[in-house]
């Protein structure tokens, strides 16, 4: 497998996948899910590289891009009986199947129900840039024979590690777990330049790689071209092939104006009706319809407002947030200025911090909100079901902490679970307040939130073994 397709430095997701191919045990399908450029391809590469160096024939592993001009005209069926014929492949000595982009595949979901019901001699790796494919219908079709696995962009915690600049952490069973057993002592190292970088540069390994062993502040003309790279690569393929391709709508330039003005309320609670009347009266029902699109494609996510009653939690309203911040300075084309506008740069910490808690989510299976309540609000609520958490993210220590403790006067569960996050603030445990809410660095917490993903994750993959990661020291 050559270097350049499969580099040696690997992702939690990669240095596991790799075994569950091999054992294929439970027999499952595995579906890499994830943004534009986050390096779902590499993994698959990375993957084929240790199903090599463990035995597999090279003659038995098959790489189809199901969004190639010649693939996209065939039946996905016909593609791997002819794989299989090719191959003589039986049960006991299947086929490995690696393919790019699945979605792009006519009835891809009921062509793998088929191979695992019928028992071809396959096992299956696939990626997608869009989980439209995965609604409705489909989810049901994937119950028992597939397990999709998300690859987000980097977190702070994996950026360190990939620049060599580690931070160690003792990782506990919940984030609760994790926060109550950080040091109160600051962190050993000022963090705050490398983390102003990640902000513009984003959790996109190429673009990182580009990026490190840089100068503490990014270079204006690199930034710009990694930008550039984002706004064709990550936004405009995602508007104008892979949204279209699922979903076959007509009027993506409207997609695109829609993404830049969600680009401008980041953070904020979502404005159906103006939000509508600035796209030319588009109507409500179109409006949802395409932010579901956005969300399907990875390229932002919504946070409902959190009630403690599962029948009105949907009924409110939401907040807006990109599943990297880079991401929105690119649709923007912000370049340096969010470094000299303490306003922006405020909004750009919290969108770092709904992220990072966001990937947590998907790892590990909880629900992410906010909460609002007349004039009380939280900004990011960890719906863990046993030790839930509320944060809010604050640009200094001083930052009001009003919306926190009418939290938990009103929702007891959240008493003594309740932080302040902000640069600079001390490391202290809500009970050893006045008021029942603890502070944390910004940038001890957003690795606390990282390691505890990237646990999450590596249980996943294991079947809820916890085989010993350390975090990464």
């Amino acid at each position: 497998m050559p270097g350049v397709l499969a580099p040696p430095v690997e992702r939690a997701l990669t240095r596991r996948l790799w075994a569950q191919v091999l054992a294929d045990d439970p027999r499952r399908f595995h579906l890499v899910l994830g943004p534009r450029r986050v390096g779902k391809t590499t993994a698959m590469y990375q993957s084929v590289r240790h199903l090599i160096d463990a035995g597999s024939s090279p003659e038995r592993l098959w790489w189809l891009r199901m969004d190639h001009p010649v693939l996209l005209r065939e039946s996905l069926g016909d593609l791997v009986r002819h794989v299989i014929e090719v191959s003589e492949a039986r049960p006991g000595h299947e086929v490995v199947l690696l393919l790019d982009e699945l979605v792009y595949a006519d009835q891809w979901d009921l062509w793998l129900k088929t191979f695992y019901d019928d028992r071809w001699p396959v096992r299956l790796v696939a990626t997608s840039s869009a989980t439209a494919a995965l609604r409705g219908g489909r989810v049901e079709s994937g119950v028992g024979r597939w397990s999709e696995h998300f690859l987000m962009p980097y977190l702070f915690s994996e950026y360190l590690d990939l620049l060599g600049q580690p931070a160690e952490i003792e990782v506990g069973a919940t984030l609760a777990d994790t926060l109550a057993g950080l040091p109160r002592t600051a962190p050993p190292k000022d963090l705050a330049s490398l983390r102003r970088r990640f902000l513009l540069v984003g959790g996109f390994p190429e673009l990182i790689a580009r990026d490190s062993g840089r100068e503490d502040e990014p270079d204006v003309d690199r930034l710009l071209l990694s930008q550039q790279v984002l706004r064709t690569d990550a936004v405009e393929r995602a508007i104008y092939k892979d949204i279209p391709q699922s979903f076959g709508i007509d009027h993506p330039m409207l997609l695109e104006r829609l993404l830049y003005i969600l680009a401008g309320q980041v953070t904020g609670i979502l404005s159906p009706s103006s939000v509508c009347a600035e796209l030319d009266n588009l109507s409500q029902p179109t409006l949802d319809r395409y932010v579901s699109y956005l969300e399907q494609t990875f390229l932002v996510f919504r946070l409902t407002n959190y009630s403690g009653n599962e029948s009105s939690v949907q009924k409110r309203g939401r907040k807006i947030y990109f599943h990297d911040g880079a991401v929105r300075n690119a649709a923007l084309q912000r370049g340096t200025a969010p470094l000299t506008d303490p306003t922006e740069m405020g909004l750009l910490l919290e969108n770092l911090a709904a992220a990072s808690l966001h990937t947590l989510a998907l790892h590990e299976g909880t629900r992410l909100h906010h909460w609002r309540e007349g004039r009380d609000e939280v900004d990011l609520i960890h719906d863990h079901p046993t030790e839930p958490l509320a944060f809010e993210i604050g640009s200094s220590p001083r930052h009001s902490t009003k919306g926190l403790v009418a939290l938990q006067q009103r929702h007891s569960r959240f008493a003594g679970r309740c932080y302040l996050v902000a640069p600079d603030a001390p490391t202290r445990r809500p009970a050893e307040s006045g008021d029942g809410v603890g502070s944390l660095p910004l940038d001890q917490f957003l690795v606390a939130v990282g390691r505890q993903a990237e646990r999450a994750l590596n249980l996943t993959l294991t079947g809820g073994t916890d085989q010993g990661d350390r975090f990464p020291t």
